[in-house]
């Protein structure tokens, strides 16, 4: 199935903002402005409806990761539009995706990061601030090189304290922030 233009033009806008203002604007993840500032984030909306699709997609975008300098694609988010609807379904299929590193040889190589509108924590209370920190307009996987972050955090005093903080900042957000922030959510 294909995506109208129109619509991966919006999507791709959509979490082209929300990268700029909530992910590197708050400074959810330190690292991620350079690779923005030299358009090194690539952005791809999956036209997938189904999860056998969605994995062939993945595979997919591993591959082009694998195949291309991290000077020119640091990292890949993919956006699924039209799957995972829930966080249940989302959190299920994120064991598929850590199951297909490991099966295509890639485990700690590459990572998964996890990125949904209805993101909840374990333990957490599903309107609690603390999980603004990973609710995106989509549901999104970041494909992120083990070597970057490595190389990255070697130069980073107390990466441990990032989600704490970061955590701390969503808490101190008044709700017309939040709403700013996080129109999807309403």
């Amino acid at each position: 199935m294909q995506l109208p233009i129109e619509t991966i033009s919006r999507i791709t806008s959509e979490v082209q903002c929300w990268l700029d203002q909530v992910v590197i604007g708050l400074n959810l993840c330190p690292f991620a402005a350079e690779p923005q500032r030299k358009r090194q984030i690539r952005i791809y909306v999956s036209p997938a409806v189904a999860e056998e699709d969605l994995l062939g997609e993945l595979q997919a975008e591993l591959r082009h990761l694998a195949q291309t300098p991290a000077s020119t694609v640091e990292t890949t988010l993919v956006v699924i539009p039209g799957l995972l609807e829930t966080f249940e379904q989302y959190n299920d299929f994120l064991a598929l995706a850590d199951l297909l590193l490991v099966q295509l040889g890639w485990e700690g190589e590459f990572q998964v990061a996890s990125f949904h509108p209805h993101y909840c924590f374990a333990g957490v209370e599903a309107d609690d601030p603390s999980n603004l920190t990973n609710q995106s307009p989509y549901p999104i996987l970041h494909l992120l090189r083990e070597a970057s972050i490595e190389q990255a955090l070697a130069h980073y005093s107390n990466p441990e304290m990032i989600p704490e903080r970061n955590v701390e900042q969503m808490r101190q957000l008044s709700p017309s922030q939040r709403r700013q922030l996080f129109p999807y959510l309403l």
